[in-house]
């Protein structure tokens, strides 16, 4: 056990002694729980493997894992990373001092014990002014979260006394932290960039800088088998506390209804102003639900608490993806090993019919009911659009030559080959629609988790391509024959002989109608309510707590 030394950092100007004392301890070779904005850092010297290595003893955490180094200062990019592209520089002057981590190809003198054995390097500058002058005064630091590893990180002293006391040669008293979640981490070593860890800088800031930014799919789901982890924090199991946590996708009504039917779990985290429906659970709450700042902020925190008040199983409320919500999720499935369940009792619902038969209607009266209706032909065009991983697969199948020189589909040249005979038209169906209806129930899951009254998925092809079997229940929108005619003449600008060669390839009538459950005969939009009836009746129950 090493003699600890405890320092009093809350005041840049006040405190300068003990920061330089901390600073003193890390040019010379020595590891220390630092503040940053984020959460408590574990830091030692970035360009000294020794001592590096000593963050990964301290902490229980295996080698493979890369570290991120934070500097105090621009130019000191330049010292770590061999490659700075101007897709850097503008995340940088954007978003710098802050919590953004990028990674680039990284020089020869990073050592391997900080970048995992990585040919790139994850980098920063917090701007919490403490981090900020320890780094200016002493040099690049390597620094994970300063917590035992895989437990909740530290946003707090008392926190970082608690797992570090006897493992650092010192610790900073730097008071709570303010975002509360670790930072957003997006590599900029492969184009377009990837989105590996959610954080304070949210994916929207980040496309409104770069333009495209895919999600790593180990954002929101475990690491595949023998994935090398390109970033902290995305090992399978992270951020949790001793007590096992289940995940239940839901509102509170739902969540409260699988409780009362699972009482083995004497725990319960959710959000502010609902512990009232809890009182004989140990319960913690970890922000407001509308607020996702709030819940980063306060996770950790709540996962702590729960093991300090004893709980052993909790049941957790999910939170919402949006915005910094993301970053949320990301931590709180980790917490859970992604052990989540399913109270969602609101219905994925079908919703198709042929050409012309007033679909559109249909799915817009829904929506004034507050559903949510997913169009599977517009996913369709942006699974095709320049930049689309998709676009690999159907060069696969069907030749080079279908992507133009911009990156874009070649769409006449794919039809030709895609629908020249059967065998290939179905090659194509098996590519497309497995994708698309990944897509929408992705879409309608997470609209059912932001309280829809329903999820619809709009899909022309719904029964063809095996849609209706994720969903509950089917409504067909149908209508007379002249009907269709006008609208698809009208719509599409076509001939009335183009119109009905367009409508006599396509399934009738009773096709939809045997294999549906409802059916509306959409002549316009005014006798849509009457007919909608029972299925509202059958589906939509009031929730009432």
């Amino acid at each position: 056990m090493k003699n600890t030394l405890i320092l009093k950092t809350k005041d840049v100007n006040k405190d300068i002694k003990d920061i330089e004392k901390a600073a003193e301890i890390l040019k010379n070779g020595g590891i220390a729980a630092i503040p940053t904005e984020t959460v408590y850092g574990l830091a030692a010297d970035a360009f000294n493997g020794e001592a590096v290595k000593k963050i990964f003893e301290a902490k229980g955490r295996p080698q493979d894992n890369p570290l991120i180094v934070h500097i105090s200062d621009f130019e000191q990019i330049y010292k770590i990373a061999r490659e700075v592209p101007e897709s850097a520089k503008r995340l940088c002057e954007k978003f710098w001092p802050g919590p953004l981590t990028v990674i680039l190809p990284k020089r020869e003198e990073v050592p391997a014990e900080t970048s995992g054995g990585l040919d790139t390097v994850a980098v920063r500058m917090p701007s919490n002014k403490i981090a900020n002058k320890i780094i200016s005064l002493s040099c690049p630091l390597a620094a994970p979260s300063a917590n035992i590893s895989g437990f909740p990180s530290p946003t707090s002293f008392s926190h970082v006394e608690c797992d570090m006391t006897g493992r650092a040669d010192a610790i900073c008293d730097g008071g709570d932290c303010d975002v509360g979640v670790e930072s957003t981490v997006i590599t900029l070593a492969v184009n377009p960039p990837v989105l590996l860890r959610p954080g304070g800088i949210t994916l929207s800031e980040l496309r409104e800088v770069l333009g495209e930014v895919k999600v790593a799919d180990a954002v929101l789901n475990p690491m595949k088998k023998d994935e090398v982890a390109a970033s902290p924090g995305m090992k399978y199991k992270h951020y949790s506390p001793k007590a096992d946590i289940t995940i239940v996708r839901g509102n509170l009504f739902e969540f409260k209804e699988y409780s009362e039917k699972n009482p083995e779990f004497d725990g319960i985290l959710c959000f502010e102003g609902e512990e009232k429906y809890f009182k004989d659970r140990i319960t913690v709450t970890m922000g407001s639900e509308k607020d996702s700042f709030s819940q980063a902020h306060r996770l950790f925190d709540a996962l702590r608490e729960l093991d300090e008040k004893g709980a052993k199983k909790v049941l957790s409320r999910s939170p919402s993806k949006e915005d910094v919500g993301l970053a949320v999720c990301n931590r709180l499935y980790r917490a859970a090993a992604f052990k989540i369940a399913n109270g969602i009792t609101r219905p994925v619902v079908g919703l198709t019919g042929p050409t012309g038969a007033g679909k559109g209607y249909v799915g817009e009266y829904l929506k004034k009911k507050g559903c949510y209706v997913c169009d599977t032909d517009k996913i369709a065009r942006e699974i095709t659009e320049p930049g689309s991983p998709f676009l690999d697969r159907l060069k696969e199948e069907f030749g080079e030559d279908i992507i133009n020189g911009g990156g874009s589909l070649n769409r006449k040249l794919l039809a030709q080959r895609a629908f020249k005979d059967r065998e290939s038209q179905e090659k194509l169906n098996k590519l497309t629609h497995p994708e698309i209806l990944r897509i929408s129930l992705e879409r309608c899951r997470d609209a059912l988790d932001r309280g829809a009254a329903a999820a619809v998925i709009d899909a022309p092809l719904l029964f063809e391509s095996g849609g209706d079997k994720l969903c509950d229940t089917v409504i067909c929108a149908t209508a007379p024959e002249d009907v269709r005619l006008e609208r698809i003449i009208k719509r599409d600008n076509l001939t009335t002989e183009e119109a009905r060669r367009r409508m006599s390839v396509q399934q009738d009538d009773s096709f939809y109608r045997e294999k549906s459950e409802f059916c509306v005969v959409s002549c316009d939009d005014s006798d849509i309510e009457k007919q909608l009836e029972p299925f509202f009746r059958k589906y939509i129950k009031e929730q009432v707590l």
